[in-house]
């Protein structure tokens, strides 16, 4: 499972890792596993990390979901943690309401400041959910919510695109909380610090994998 969300490999890439250290398994058997105990880890992983900042950067971008265009919604905080992730047709106002609705959902709060680009379902979004909370739109302020989206963009080019939007949106859900629980800003961390900071993250992982 780790494998298969921290790098962009395929299943039968894992399947061959796999192979090397002696465990023979089946790429469709990485398959069943990610599907059935993807979103369980993820949310466990969720449940263990800090409070999100109250900053919230918000984003889209375009992705190929079974060669259709789609739109991956993304929000994060000012320390980089993914809030939340939704794949959608549209861009317009109500696709932007709908997002914003989920995220107030999954964080059971508003923010104290809303960042965004210029787009205008934006605005639409932020004057009818949350008019109160500071909204600011630039085109250079939102370089934080853009970046997340590059690892979303190596796995798309493995993985050779998405199927079908909902397959987009549970592997996108998962992935956007176990591969950064494997990612802790390194460039802020001497190798003392990084080592001893990836073996809690992996302590962590062993518990909320049940094999601590």
């Amino acid at each position: 499972m780790w494998l298969y969300h921290r790098f962009p490999l395929s299943f039968r890439e894992v399947e061959e890792m796999m192979l090397a250290r002696g465990v023979v398994v089946s790429h469709e058997t990485i398959r069943q596993w990610c599907d059935k105990f993807g979103a369980a880890y993820a949310a466990g992983l969720r449940r263990r990390r800090a409070r999100a900042g109250d900053k919230w950067h918000l984003d889209e971008v375009f992705i190929k979901v079974n060669g259709v265009r789609q739109y991956l919604w993304r929000a994060v905080d000012q320390d980089d943690t993914v809030l939340d992730i939704l794949v959608q047709s549209r861009r317009n106002a109500t696709a932007a309401k709908r997002f914003l609705a989920k995220l107030m959902k999954t964080q059971r709060r508003v923010p104290r400041v809303l960042v965004t680009d210029k787009l205008r379902s934006y605005a639409a979004a932020h004057r009818d959910l949350m008019s109160s909370v500071e909204h600011c739109q630039s085109k250079y302020l939102n370089n934080r919510a853009e970046n997340s989206h590059q690892p979303t963009r190596q796995r798309e080019r493995a993985m050779k695109g998405f199927r079908s939007p909902g397959r987009a949106q549970r592997f996108l859900a998962c992935f956007s909380l176990i591969s950064p629980h494997f990612r802790p800003r390194r460039h802020l961390l001497w190798a003392i610090e990084y080592r001893t900071e990836m073996r809690h993250r992996f302590r962590v992982w062993n518990e909320v994998t049940g094999l601590a």
